[in-house]
This record gives C-alpha cells, sequence and structure tokens, in this order.
C-alpha cells in the first residue's frame, strides 16, 4: 500500500488516508464488493496508529464509500452509477473537509463506548421491560440499578455497599447540590485549588462559604489542610482536574487523620478512577477508614457517553436517615429507560469489559 502520509501537512493524518481510499476506490483499484486491508496492515503500511485507521474508515462508510460487516471485514459497497456527480472533485473538497471535522468533533463528544452494544442493550431494555420504561422512576433510582452499582462496587472497588445508601442522580453537579443541602448548615466546605470549577460553582451558590486548599505535587498541602476551619473536605484523590495530581497512599491516610481528629466529612469524587492505568484499581478513601464518614461520588458520563447523564453517590451509612429526613422527597432526575439500561450494562459485563478495553488502549499508549 504506498499512501504516504505526511507528518507535518496541516491536513490530520485520518483525512489524508481518507482521500487516498476515496481516489483508489473511485478509480477502481478497489473495486465493489472487494475487500479492504485489515485495520491493523492498513496501520503498519502507512505508519498510523489504528485509531487513526478507525476514523478514516468511519468516514468512508458515512459517505457511502464502504460499509463494515461483523467479523468479516471492510468491504467497497460504491458503485460509479450511485454517484450523480461522479467522483468527488476539487470543488466539493471543502464540503467534504467540513464533514471530515464534524465527524472529528462528534466522535471526541460521544464517548468510545461501542454504540452496537449500547444500542442492543436499549433494545434488550425495550423488550424485557416493555411499558415500564414509561413509569416515573423512584426517588433515589430504581432497585435494579442501584443493586447492581453495589455489586459492581464489590467487584471493582472490593466496596461492601448496601443498595439503601446509593442515590442516583443527572451527573456530577446534582449530586454537589444534593450534598451542599445535606451537610450545609453553616459548614465551610474546603476544596482542591485548582479544581473542577464546577464543585465551588455549585457549592457557594448554594450559599456555602468554601475554602480553596492549595495542591501540591501528591494532594493538598499538609499546611493548607491543618489551617482550614472547615468540616466538609471536596477532594479527587485519582487524577484531580486540572491538575492532574493524584493523592498517594500517605496523603489519603493525611485526610483521614485530619477527618477523624475533626469530625468531619469527606466529599470523595473519584469521576476518573475507572480509567486508570494501573492494573490494581485506585483503593478508596470510603473503605479505608470505619470510623470516617465518607461520601463515595462517581459518574458513567465519561465512560459511557456525556450525554448520559448518570451519577451516583454512596453514603455513609450513618447519613442515610438523615438524608432520607431532609432530601427523600427528592424525584430522581434520571430517566428509569437508561437506569435499566446502564443496570444490564453492568450486569451483562458490558461495562467492565469497556473498561478494561480502555485501560489496556491507554497503557499501550503511553509505553509507545
Amino acid at each position: 500500500m504506498n499512501y504516504l502520509i505526511e507528518k507535518n501537512s496541516d491536513s490530520p493524518a485520518y483525512i489524508q488516508l481518507y482521500h487516498h481510499f476515496v481516489r483508489d476506490i473511485v478509480a477502481g483499484v478497489y473495486p465493489y464488493g472487494s475487500k479492504l486491508p485489515s485495520k491493523r496492515v492498513i496501520a503498519d503500511d502507512t505508519g498510523v496508529s489504528v485509531i487513526t485507521v478507525e476514523h478514516a474508515l468511519v468516514l468512508l462508510s458515512d459517505e457511502g464509500y464502504v460499509q463494515s460487516r461483523q467479523r468479516s471485514g471492510v468491504f467497497v459497497i460504491y458503485r460509479g452509477e450511485d454517484f450523480f456527480g461522479g467522483a468527488p472533485d476539487a470543488k466539493d473538497s471543502l464540503g467534504k473537509e467540513l464533514n471530515a471535522k464534524r465527524h472529528e468533533h462528534l466522535s471526541s463528544e460521544t464517548g468510545d463506548f461501542p454504540f452496537s452494544v449500547l444500542s442492543k442493550t436499549m433494545h434488550k431494555v425495550i423488550l424485557d421491560h416493555g411499558e415500564e420504561i414509561l413509569v416515573k422512576s423512584p426517588n433515589h433510582g430504581c432497585e435494579e440499578l442501584r443493586v447492581e452499582i453495589c455489586r459492581y462496587l464489590a467487584r471493582s472497588r472490593g466496596l461492601s455497599v448496601d443498595p439503601s445508601q446509593v442515590i442516583v442522580g443527572s451527573g456530577s453537579e446534582y449530586l454537589y447540590g444534593l450534598i451542599a443541602q445535606l451537610l450545609g448548615d453553616g459548614r465551610v466546605f474546603a476544596v482542591e485549588d485548582p479544581s473542577y470549577k464546577k464543585i465551588r460553582a455549585v457549592y457557594e451558590a448554594m450559599g456555602i462559604a468554601c475554602d480553596p486548599l492549595p495542591l501540591g505535587p501528591d494532594g493538598i498541602l499538609s499546611e493548607a489542610l491543618k489551617k482550614t476551619k472547615a468540616h466538609v473536605l471536596h477532594v479527587t484523590p485519582f487524577n484531580s482536574f486540572p491538575s492532574g495530581v493524584t493523592a498517594d497512599i500517605s496523603k489519603k491516610h493525611e485526610y483521614l487523620r485530619w477527618a477523624r481528629k475533626r469530625g468531619a466529612i469527606l466529599v470523595e469524587d473519584n469521576y476518573d478512577s475507572e480509567l486508570t492505568v494501573s492494573k490494581k484499581a485506585e483503593e478508596p478513601l470510603f473503605s479505608m477508614d470505619p470510623e470516617v464518614s465518607v461520601i463515595y461520588l462517581n459518574t458513567f458520563s465519561r465512560t459511557l457517553a456525556p450525554s448520559m447523564r448518570i451519577g451516583y453517590m454512596i453514603l455513609p451509612l450513618g447519613l442515610v436517615d438523615e438524608f432520607n429526613e431532609k432530601l427523600g422527597f427528592y424525584s430522581c432526575t434520571v430517566p428509569i429507560f437508561e437506569q435499566y439500561v446502564l443496570a444490564e450494562l453492568l450486569r451483562s459485563g458490558d461495562f467492565e469489559r469497556h473498561i478494561n478495553r480502555e485501560r489496556r488502549k491507554r497503557r499501550k499508549q503511553l509505553s509507545e
């Protein structure tokens, strides 16, 4: 395959590869019905990554040049007579480029979870649950999902959690609001500095005073932690955004000692923890000290798709009754259909298989 991909070109590698294939398909080098080389072969021959090849092939498929057939490969479906304008020429190259950029943006916004698995699961849920998907969700989330979250946390994190501790909501920001209402009552909240800006924005919108504590290379600086007057500490122990700082085990124990000594509550925001490249899962603060109250937060928006606004928090047993008394009236903000879909992805193992694929991919990218 004599395709030259110019590294210094203004055009992305997958666009260059796309144009090479269009030229040869239209010219009959790859006639109708023929099978393209495998993604691995294309990547090896052109010196690009398999992901780059996948982007080019998806674009070719969107344009009607090829069709991917499960377990068979990618086949040419272009026939000149099907295209009224004939082969693409220079005057429509801008349109192609814009469409390619649209596709690139769409890929980055939709996440990497296989759409075929998601659509298959949605279809199964419709068949299995029928008109149940039209029913209003229980306030804390449907029982099926809360049970599967508990089982998943037991498998992946070694956490022993009862479904009564699980609160399902539409993403992290919604859950921050619940925490603010549950724990507010004049308490000062300490947050990492820098941190995900919506954490502080939500708390302050709820009338809570926030104390930003500067981060060092392994977590919040010890002197800042000692000086704060806060009684709630919101931390992102793994890959804190935007700093990328991960708290080491010593720093985690420091957070726990601080909370135990002060009678404070920790909020553990583990939004990115599933995608660690480590083969050993990060140990959550939630399970490290039974004497400390830790609220555990996570979301599926990053691991499934941004449009699936599904997050959850795990309350310590000592806060369950207080939450139910203060906030148990709130309706769940996640449609019941999406909850059933996620429950099935967890139950079937499809979610964990996806996570394992993503971890392997990240480890490979780091080693290249």
